[in-house]
């Protein structure tokens, strides 16, 4: 378990000092796969490297399955830290190490043997199905392809827990997708504890089982992510989740934005409600995901501006347990 204590984190130049943690409460557990989401210099960056002590804390404490990292010897926190793997947006491979030699080096450091921690590194690039590229130099793989060294080296010692900083920014769409389901498969069969730290929405919605929410330093929210993106509490994380429509050109009538928090995805409830209340509505915004047969997710519509009309959409949700609220 992970737990970060009343944590802060001020850097100071010579002009002024620039608070970029502040009193940071966590707890994440083993097991599951934590996202921590915010805007540029929002502070996650920071939090996720206070977490292995690449930045010391100005106050409050980190603890790894009950131990304090900031209260330990040099030498004890050089050991604990290869129980915490971590992976970088820009990769950071050693540019004249091959593949192989990339997933050795913390086997290295750590005084493996060099049969041993090349079986170990050979065995890694096998579940991050790059063993047919164990010659190559970094400067030979795509850039999906580089982020896979990365896991695999940041497996190699065995650690109970991976931070991912920014993974997958540098990657297109597709890449990321097959990224965060390594991920996905690595938390599964490992049991790998894992901390993504991301400012997209998506990464979050694909793999987290919990999010925090971090805003100007401090923590905004916490939450299941489910929880969360149905029914966000803060005015950051309905920034975040909840994007304004853009207003369709040539239609009037109020917004509504309908939240779908686990109805059945099989039942067509926009279709029904057209049918039923014989109104015609505009849809200007969806984002919905099918989970086990449960939909979730945020649709905004525009409303006829007859308001005995609207007023049937209105009733007509209330009445089907649909949850609404009126947009600006």
């Amino acid at each position: 378990m992970i737990e970060l204590k009343n944590l802060g984190k001020t850097f100071h130049t010579k002009e002024q000092e620039i608070v970029a943690l502040r009193n940071i409460d966590l707890t994440i557990n083993d097991g599951e796969i934590f996202g921590i989401i915010g805007l540029s210099g929002a502070g996650k960056s920071t939090l996720v490297r206070c977490i292995n002590l690449l930045e010391k804390p100005t106050s409050g404490d980190v603890l790894i399955d009950g131990q304090s990292l900031t209260q330990m010897p040099r030498r004890e926190l050089l050991k604990t830290r290869r129980n915490i793997g971590m992976i970088f947006q820009g990769f950071n491979l050693l540019e004249q190490r091959s593949v192989l030699k990339n997933v050795c080096y913390p086997l290295e450091i750590a005084k493996v043997p060099k049969a041993q921690a090349e079986a170990r590194a050979r065995e890694l690039l096998q579940v991050v199905g790059l063993a047919d590229r164990e010659s190559a130099y970094p400067a030979q793989l795509s850039g999906g392809q580089k982020q896979r060294v990365a896991i695999a080296r940041a497996l190699a010692t065995n650690p109970k827990y991976l931070l991912c900083d920014e993974a997958t920014s540098a990657l297109d769409p597709n890449t990321t997708r097959s990224i965060l389901e390594l991920l996905r498969e690595i938390n599964r069969t490992m049991g790998v504890t894992i901390v993504v730290i991301t400012h997209e929405m998506k990464v979050i919605d694909t793999i987290c089982d919990r999010v925090a929410i971090i805003d100007h330093s401090q923590i905004a929210e916490v939450g299941r992510v489910s929880d969360v993106f149905s029914s966000p509490g803060s005015d950051i994380a309905k920034e975040l989740i909840m994007p304004m429509a853009a207003s369709a050109p040539g239609v009037s009538g109020d917004r509504i934005r309908i939240v779908f928090d686990g109805t059945s995805s099989k039942k067509p409830l926009i279709a029904n409600m057209i049918m039923t209340c014989q109104v015609a509505v505009n849809i200007l915004f969806a984002d919905l995901k099918d989970v086990n047969g449960a939909c979730y997710g945020h649709m905004i519509i525009q409303l006829p501006e007859d308001e005995r009309a609207e007023q049937k959409v209105l009733s007509w949700l209330s009445a089907n347990g649909l949850k609404y609220t009126k947009e600006a």
